[in-house]
């Protein structure tokens, strides 16, 4: 397998832990959107290593089980307990536990979050003196909250450049078209008159995010990566279409769903 061929390979293996997942709850097509940004991420742009350590946190709690299918790649526990998702008692709930599971500090479920917690542990960075860096990943339509915006102007003011916001842009959210419920406008831009160095980064280029996502010379100023993505990405009958944020995937679009990614 060439280089070409094994980075291709890596989203189709995580998306089949996610189908794999999906049985057991909703919000499969919300993980497919964002794998590729995460996998991204943590095949090399987070400094795990160091100390102190480069900090991730997933701001649309709803996306776990993409969280949870690349930490288990990474290493940070073993891929049965994927097994156990959504399982009373399980490490791996629907939305993050803190401090519970290998890997995540930071408990989301309500939207508008992450952000702000994020623009605290960058200030607090900053206080230390230390070179950690603060990632983040928020949903296009989480950037209703207004909490997003207070956090954005906040991270601006402070020049938090160890700061980057990622947005996973797919143009959907829980009731319809981002479009059709917040009016047209451009992510991109909004993000830019808050101050931040914002540019458009394609979603689900594997390779090409992990350049992107790292560090860039420029203003001290905090970064948004406006990542498109199309939500239930990988598997053509959830491309697009909203009623996977809500179905589990059982049956006949189980297997439908694997095969495809096993052919792909």
């Amino acid at each position: 397998m060439n280089a070409e061929e094994e980075a291709s390979s890596i989203p189709r293996r995580l998306r089949r832990d996610i189908i794999r997942m999906a049985e057991h709850s909703a919000h499969v097509a919300v993980a497919l959107s964002c794998v590729d940004i995460l996998a991204a991420l943590y095949a090399g742009v987070l400094r795990r290593d160091a100390e102190p350590a480069d900090v991730f946190l997933l701001s649309k709690g709803h996306g776990a089980m993409a969280l949870y299918a690349v930490l288990a790649w990474a290493g940070y526990f073993d891929q049965a307990l994927l097994d156990t998702y959504g399982a009373d008692g399980s490490m791996l709930a629907e939305h993050p536990l803190a401090n519970k599971t290998p890997g995540i500090a930071f408990a989301a479920g309500s939207l508008g979050h992450g952000l702000p917690v994020a623009a605290g542990i960058a200030k607090g960075f900053k206080l230390q003196g230390s070179p950690a860096r603060v990632y983040v990943l928020l949903g296009d339509g989480e950037c209703d909250e207004g909490s997003v915006w207070e956090a954005a102007a906040l991270a601006s003011a402070q020049r938090l450049d160890n700061l980057t916001a990622i947005v996973d842009w797919n143009g959907l959210q829980a009731c319809g078209e981002c479009k059709d419920i917040s009016g047209i406008y451009r992510l991109v831009d909004v993000w830019r008159g808050f101050g931040w160095h914002a540019e458009e980064a394609d979603g689900h280029d594997f390779v090409g995010l992990q350049s992107i996502l790292k560090p860039q010379d420029g203003p001290e100023k905090p970064r948004a990566i406006l990542c498109r993505t199309v939500k239930g990405k990988g598997v053509p009958f959830m491309e697009g279409d909203l009623e996977w944020h809500y179905r589990p995937v059982r049956g006949a679009d189980r297997e439908a769903a694997l095969r495809h990614l096993t052919d792909a």
